[in-house]
């Protein structure tokens, strides 16, 4: 068991705007809430769909699905979990775009139980695919065809 899948750890795999760089860094705003600052685990991808909704994506999970989605995964302080719900608009007893899920993600040699934040499949039938499954790729190539 990796040092860092201690039962009271918490994991999250990151697709969007929560990675790093990214306008909703996590560590940004972990350290705007003056929680602990999250521990990079690894890159690791999710099978599924990625989606462009304009200012951040959207991933539809997909069981046996080809088609990969790829993140990061960090180990963070509990506390971080309700800033990051806030981020995503995911609130107790309300739908929203974004739900909060628990998968197992392969990372760096080890398996994590990561909260994931994916969305439905329906909110995404209009909208355009993100064919390699990677948002910071994605984002800059597109913005830099729109400078």
């Amino acid at each position: 068991m990796p040092a860092d899948a201690r039962p009271d750890a918490v994991h999250v795999f990151v697709y969007g705007t929560l990675r790093a760089g990214e306008i909703n860094d996590m560590m940004r705003a972990a350290e705007r809430h003056g929680i602990a600052a999250p521990t990079y685990v690894g890159t690791a991808t999710l099978g599924g769909q990625l989606y462009d909704f304009g200012r951040y994506p959207g991933m539809v999970l997909g069981v046996g699905v080809d088609e990969r989605v790829s993140g990061d995964v960090y180990r963070i302080d509990a506390a971080l979990i309700p800033v990051l719900d806030e981020i995503e608009a995911v609130y107790p007893g309300e739908a929203g775009l974004f739900v909060r899920e628990m998968l197992d993600v392969a990372c760096a040699g080890a398996t994590y139980a990561c909260v994931v934040y994916p969305v439905d499949a329906a909110a995404v039938s209009q909208l355009p695919r993100i064919p390699d499954g990677d948002w910071v790729a994605y984002r800059q190539a597109r913005d830099a065809d729109a400078a």
